[in-house]
């Protein structure tokens, strides 16, 4: 079997969910087109997850590496996504779909083209500790899976909207490999830690490094503006900028006009928030964040359609 899974009989993928690949949810009425398309490529962000695959890896891997997990997970992308997709299913009587990695980008990350190396501050697909061919093979496999799914998804889909998180401040670690957990414990070391840059609250991942806008313009401006309304410091690419190495950029060009991309610290969505444990989301948080973007897709791409 390759790696694109099922196909229905008129040629096209199903939209639905793979064991070990992805969770779909389908919310609001109708078969035909995607009204909202939520992407979720780094959704894979509970502890179980990780042992699920690690399970299957037998090469040997970095000691504690679940350390470097629980800070590179999205934790509170997929809770935020999850709960746009329900309020524009609510408001619009839309369909509207979820797609939600299963893939902790820890051993491979579905937000890379396949073989994307790490370069321009961006990570590589496959980290360089993981080794072992039969690994390797298993991991390409999975993210085959994973990308046939959403470009299915894509292709059917009116607006695409892509959520992220990350941690709040830019460590100083250029190299991802074999000592990485050393490396984010002396990053971590009080003292050390507070030297980093604190990122933005919310960075919208817009435009690529010429500089060429691929957000939908109108949600953008909707939803940086109700974000500053509500005292949440807003910036536009200070921490990336969209790279070709991303499936995000892919999917952008695939929709010119339709998408948003944005990232989100984490520990605005995590009380307590803690780098090498897992967390847990608010709701109250994840609705406050995902409100200005249902309302902006709702009024300003989906309205008259």
């Amino acid at each position: 079997m390759d790696g694109a899974g099922p196909v229905a009989q008129d040629g096209r993928m199903p939209i639905e969910s793979v064991p070990g690949v992805a969770d779909v949810e389908e919310f609001g009425r109708g078969e035909g087109a995607i009204e909202l398309l939520v992407e979720v490529p780094h959704g894979a962000d509970r502890r179980g997850h990780y042992d699920a695959l690690r399970a299957r890896l037998r090469g040997a891997l970095p000691e504690d590496l679940e350390e470097f997990f629980f800070i590179n997970t999205d934790v509170g992308a997929w809770q935020v996504g999850r709960r746009v997709a329900e309020r524009v299913a609510d408001r619009g009587r839309a369909r509207v779909v979820v797609v939600r990695s299963l893939v902790p980008r820890t051993f491979i990350d579905c937000n890379r083209i396949e073989d994307a190396t790490a370069e321009a501050g961006m990570t590589a697909s496959v980290p360089a500790y993981v080794r072992d061919a039969g690994d390797r093979a298993v991991l390409l496999d999975l993210h085959r899976r994973y990308v046939a799914l959403v470009e299915a998804a894509v292709a059917s889909s009116r607006f695409v909207f892509m959520p992220h998180t990350y941690g709040p401040r830019t460590l100083g670690i250029e190299v991802i490999d074999d000592s990485i957990v050393e490396k984010l414990r002396w990053a971590h070391q009080p003292g050390i830690y507070e030297s980093w840059p604190l990122r933005p609250e919310v960075d919208f991942i817009t435009r690529t490094a010429d500089g060429t806008l691929h957000a939908a313009a109108p949600v953008l401006e909707a939803v940086a503006g109700a974000y500053r309304a509500m005292g949440i410091e807003v910036a536009e690419n200070k921490t990336y900028a969209m790279h070709p190495s991303t499936q995000g950029l892919r999917w952008a060009l695939r929709c010119p006009g339709r998408t948003l991309c944005l990232e989100m610290r984490r520990d605005l969505l995590c009380p307590g928030w803690t780098w090498n444990r897992e967390n847990e989301v608010s709701d109250a948080a994840a609705e406050r964040f995902a409100g200005p973007i249902a309302e902006a897709i709702l009024n300003r791409a989906l309205a008259g359609g």
